[in-house]
């Protein structure tokens, strides 16, 4: 008998489509929403995933990509919308969910789909991308042999100048086969202590500081003080200096017990020669994880990374290295990415001048209208270039969806309709 779990925050849709499947002859269990939804995949694998894009706690999308990114998308995921289009369903095949459905959903689509979801080939997870793609580049192997080094005398080791996947590639590095993974940033509930054992022998990953809610840093303190006696190893990355978080209301004392160790990512400034051989080998990771359709490099898109000016990147050039390859992976109208391309997303030489002289009017505000108004402007900027994807701009922002959902709000940034669903 096939086991499907229904996750829905919508009582009387659990409760239908519960109905109906059970009639038919499956096991149903159910979740009302994602934290739910992650303890029964934890605790069993369901032999198929009904599960609802918009939810309260976390949304949809970022829980099939939680499940993609930690290897547990080892069963088919059908999304539910009540407000579906292509968009929405493309974006989350991309991610590894095998069918959509569109809310009302009607008896005979139910069933087809499910039917047709059962026999599909649940996708195989993706080795992640780890500093041994780089084994031929010298400073690559250098800062890796350092951080093996650091982590191996310290319970606790901050990355300075990365964040985000670029953060989660050097955790990667220190991650054992088969040891468990939790990323702080993906729970939208207090960190436990129950959720610490189970981490025991494996890393806790912080994508980034600047992004934590005041709870998760509440979480961040706890797990600080019981890392190593739970045999749990965090790994935290920021691109904020310690002064800076400190203004956002950060605790001096965890900052302080943060940075007692860390690590800088070598900057791309002085790497030119080896752009090209990173951005071939993000490109082909985004490639085989599905993250972007099938592309390959020009010669002259290589060449074009390789004259742009990355000096005044400064720490940030890893990040922005690879947005610029998913960025270009994803708007390219050809297979092969070319120098146009590059020369089209690529910010020009006086961009940096052109924002700043676009913002001086909000130098003359105070700073929390100043900081509203800056705010609006990035995130009505981004989803322009984003074409409305949530996802990406969840990406690109640093922020978990459903927090990005609620600053939009807050910020009275108008949604197109495909930013709403």
């Amino acid at each position: 008998m096939a086991i499907i779990l229904v996750v829905d925050d919508e009582v009387g849709i659990r409760e239908l489509l519960s109905e109906i499947l059970i009639d038919e002859g499956y096991d149903v269990r159910l979740a009302e929403n994602a934290q739910a939804a992650r303890k029964a995949r934890q605790e069993m694998r369901p032999d198929l995933v009904l599960l609802d894009i918009w939810m309260p706690d976390t949304d949809g999308i970022s829980l099939l990509k939680e499940w993609h990114s930690s290897g547990q998308l080892s069963m088919p995921v059908v999304m539910m919308s009540g407000h579906g289009t292509i968009d929405t369903a493309v974006e989350a095949t991309r991610f590894g969910a095998c069918d959509f459905l569109e809310k009302p959903v009607s008896l005979q689509k139910l069933l087809g789909t499910v039917q047709k979801a059962l026999k599909f080939d649940a996708p195989q997870a993706s080795t992640p991308l780890t500093l041994d793609a780089f084994a031929r580049l010298a400073f690559v192997k250098e800062f890796r042999r350092r951080l093996e080094q650091t982590a191996s005398r310290t319970s606790i080791l901050l990355l300075r100048g990365a964040t985000g996947n670029i953060a989660e590639l050097a955790a990667r590095t220190l991650h054992v086969a088969r040891t468990p993974w939790l990323d702080l940033a993906s729970l939208s509930s207090p960190l436990t202590q129950e959720q610490l054992e189970k981490c025991a022998g494996g890393i806790l990953f912080v994508p980034d500081l600047a992004a934590l809610s005041k709870m998760q840093q509440m979480g961040l303190a706890f797990a600080c003080e019981r890392v190593e006696k739970l045999n749990v190893r965090l790994f935290a990355a920021t691109a904020s200096t310690p002064a800076q978080l400190l203004e956002q209301g950060w605790d001096s004392k965890l900052i302080n017990r943060l940075s007692e160790v860390w690590l800088s990512l070598p900057g791309l400034s002085n790497q030119v020669d080896d752009l090209p051989e990173i951005a071939r080998v993000l490109l082909e990771h985004l490639v085989d994880r599905r993250e972007v359709p099938p592309r390959r490099w020009s010669a002259a898109a290589l060449n074009t990374l390789h004259n742009l000016s990355w000096k005044r990147l400064g720490d940030n050039s890893w990040n922005v290295l690879y947005n610029l390859v998913k960025n270009l992976a994803l708007s390219a109208l050809e297979e092969e990415i070319s120098a146009e391309d590059v020369n089209r997303v690529m910010p020009s030489e006086n961009a940096a001048e052109e924002v700043q002289l676009s913002l001086l009017p909000l130098f003359e505000q105070p700073l929390r209208e100043a900081r509203d108004a800056f705010e609006k402007l990035y995130f009505e900027f981004h989803l322009r270039q984003e074409q409305g994807n949530m996802t990406r701009l969840a990406e690109r922002s640093g922020l978990e969806r459903t927090h990005l959902y609620r600053k939009l709000k807050q910020l009275d940034v108008r949604l197109g309709r495909r930013g709403e669903e």
